[in-house]
């Protein structure tokens, strides 16, 4: 009975979950395997539904994902790595202004005091600016809800951006191409569960993703295991992946959200302009696609972004390191934004 406890709301998620990437995906919805499933458990949960996900389940959806990222390998992404120095430059500032612009307007318009203002308009790092919050008496409720405010609206408002920017497929229709057969799958995926626990021992942001995007690379660059995964095992994937950014919402109430709401919404907004239009001067000035800069500039979660990198054939390890390096750039910046802001750390 305990155990049948704790899985009936994990059953009750994914089927969530499910409906919503149904929904999404017969409307013709753009990434409508992640953006169905992250609204509807969204909503779901702050009416009260308990909504989780698994650790173990969540891993393995991570690993999946990151076994896809890889099989997009080629050999011209070395060729292109020569420019993603002023990239990464250029994805800092924009970092940098959207913080400082988000944290003016809470702190002017909404009244908050500097410190929950400007870790609340933290572009990411969730974990780190809660903790960090805690530690200098910020307002760590509010914080929380903005912040998992902003990974959602962006999972929604990032498909919809790049279908009106480019002329990407945002459908997730089926690829057409090799499929990598499943004894090449399962031996990819062990090594990058081996891989993930030794980097998850060095607390690596998203160690399973980004081990299963090192394994598959590997292979696919070697060319020991052509072809993508098997479509039916990464929707899935993508799923279980909108459904578990839905349960950052599970046990919001609605006086929390509705407090919340425009000031993350606008946020958003902030966060999108000034992204997009550094993505677009430094896609121009560097030759680099476009949509591949938009998704690696944009100031969403790590694993999400990385995931929309997957849907759209972004160069995975473009995108991947952009946004590895947004967290250890924000590990820095935020103490700094506190202290130049006259706040104490």
């Amino acid at each position: 009975m305990n155990n049948w406890g704790h899985i009936r709301p994990v059953l009750i998620t994914l089927l969530i979950g499910i409906i919503g990437a149904s929904t999404a995906w017969w409307f013709g919805v753009p990434a409508p395997f992640l953006t169905g499933p992250a609204a509807f458990v969204s909503v779901a949960g702050v009416l009260g539904t308990d909504c989780r996900i698994p650790d173990k389940l969540r891993d393995a959806c991570f690993i999946i994902i990151g076994l896809s990222l890889g099989s997009s390998v080629t050999p011209e992404i070395v060729t292109l790595a020569a420019a993603w120095p002023i990239s990464l430059v250029g994805m800092c500032v924009s970092v940098g202004l959207v913080m400082l612009s988000g944290g003016l307007m809470f702190h002017r318009a909404f009244g908050m005091d500097r410190k929950t203002a400007l870790l609340a308009s933290s572009p990411g790092h969730l974990s780190y600016v809660i903790s960090f919050s805690a530690d200098v008496g910020a307002n760590t409720a509010i914080i929380s809800v903005i912040q998992s405010m902003r990974v959602l609206l962006l999972t929604l408002a990032v498909p919809v951006a790049i279908a009106l920017l480019t002329d990407a497929d945002m459908a997730m229709r089926t690829p057409i191409g090799h499929v990598l057969p499943l004894i090449y799958l399962a031996i990819l995926g062990v090594l990058a569960i081996f891989l993930g626990m030794v980097l998850l021992r060095f607390k690596v942001p998203a160690a399973f993703l980004i081990s299963g995007m090192i394994i598959s690379s590997i292979g696919h660059g070697t060319a020991l295991t052509p072809g993508s995964v098997t479509p039916e095992i990464s929707t899935a994937a993508f799923i279980v992946m909108g459904t578990l950014i839905g349960t950052r919402f599970s046990g919001v109430t609605l006086a929390a959200l509705r407090k919340a709401a425009f000031g993350g919404i606008v946020l958003t907004l902030i966060g999108l302009a000034i992204s997009i239009s550094a993505a677009a001067i430094i896609s121009h000035a560097l030759g680099l696609p476009l949509i591949d800069v938009i998704i690696a500039f944009a100031p969403g979660g790590l694993e999400t972004m990385i995931a929309m990198g997957a849907i759209v054939g972004a160069d995975p390890a473009y995108v991947a390191i952009h946004h590895v390096a947004r967290l250890f750039f924000l590990s820095l910046f935020v103490p700094l934004a506190l202290s130049r802001s006259g706040t104490p750390k």
